[in-house]
Order: C-alpha cells, then structure tokens, then sequence
C-alpha cells in the first residue's frame, strides 16, 4: 500500500463512473479481500462475514439479475432511469458481494443469552468495517468503487444462482472497476459540531 492510512481514507469516494478494466489482476484483488475478510474485526473474534467475488460474466449476471427483478416493480415511466444506473455498474469490471453467517450469529445468542440482542448489531457493525476496509483497499490500487443495497429484492435469485447457504444473510453489494469519472465534490460538515472533546 502506497499511502498512509488517512491518505487512503481521504481518498477512498464514491465512484459511479468504472469500466471493464481493472489497474491490477485478479489474483491481487483476491489478496486484498483475503486480508481483508482475514483481520476485519468481529465481536467475540466470530467471523461471521462471507464474501463473494464475481468476475468477467458473472458479475454481468448479477446486474441483469438487479436490472430484470427491477423492471418488474419500477413502473415503466421511470424505468429508463433506473435501468441506467444499473446499466453503470455493469459496466463495471467486478462485484463483491458481501453476507453475514445467520449460524454464527445465532450459536452466539445462545452462548451468551446476556449479549443476545446485540449481536446481530455487532454482526452489521463488523460487516460495515469489511466493507469499509475492502472499499479503501481497492481504492489505494486505483480502483473506483460504490457500495449498492439491492437486497432483499434480488436475495433469492442471488442464493439460487451462486449457490449461497440459507443461513448467509445478504448485506450488500460493491461494483468496482477503473474509474473514468471523477466522484461528485464531497462537502463536510464542521467538525465542531460532529466532535464534542472533555479535558
């Protein structure tokens, strides 16, 4: 990794605009989401985070899978619209796709019955981080990214198609590829009013 870690969170954006290109192999890709699934924290070290990788057409399936679970409940006024977007993310060169193990969760509600109601918050929680750590990962290579939630349209047809378990609850899903569009201008709030420090 070329950048410091708040260089890489900095620039880590948004990216609608990506291509069927890719600045690094696939090999490297599947290294980054190893380490990251790998050392993503997780309460009581459960591990409980599942990732799928699609490439080449079957990363096209899943956005025809998005595009035609759509077009059946977005009436056909505004449907243009919507099929663009889509149409953007698989013009994408890949797509994680990211689950949380419902066993896992589960076997820890009844380990520890005085934890149980947090547990699947921590399980959000941890999936967020991956999230956040893959995102920033394949940002530092050059690569754009989004992050999309078409779940739970689209869950079963996903389960069928890729032979996910039942017990794998379906988060999100990440289009990347190389960027040929600058993000939107990103506009912060003041600190002052997010941060509150006692000395």
């Amino acid at each position: 990794m070329s950048k410091d870690f708040f260089t890489a969170v900095q620039d880590r954006r948004t990216v609608y605009g990506i291509s069927k290109d890719a600045p690094v192999s696939n090999e490297r890709i599947e290294e980054i989401i190893g380490q990251a699934v790998k050392h993503t924290p997780s309460a009581f070290n459960s591990q409980s985070a599942r990732v799928v990788l699609l490439l080449g057409e079957e990363h096209n399936k899943l956005w025809d899978i998005v595009k035609e679970t759509l077009r059946k409940i977005v009436p056909a006024d505004r449907f243009g619209a919507t099929e663009e977007k889509i149409t953007s993310f698989r013009k994408g060169y890949g797509t994680v796709l990211f689950f949380e193990d419902q066993q896992v969760i589960t076997g820890l509600e009844q380990q520890f019955p005085t934890y149980a109601a947090n547990f699947p918050i921590w399980s959000q929680q941890s999936s967020g981080m991956l999230q956040f750590v893959v995102w920033t990962a394949l940002e530092t290579e050059g690569i754009g990214v989004s992050l999309q939630h078409y779940s739970p349209l689209i869950d079963a047809e996903v389960k069928q198609t890729w032979n996910i378990p039942g017990e794998w609850k379906f988060i999100s899903q990440m289009p990347f590829g190389t960027p040929v569009a600058a993000p939107d201008e990103k506009v912060f709030k003041p600190l002052s009013e997010r941060i509150k420090v006692y000395k």
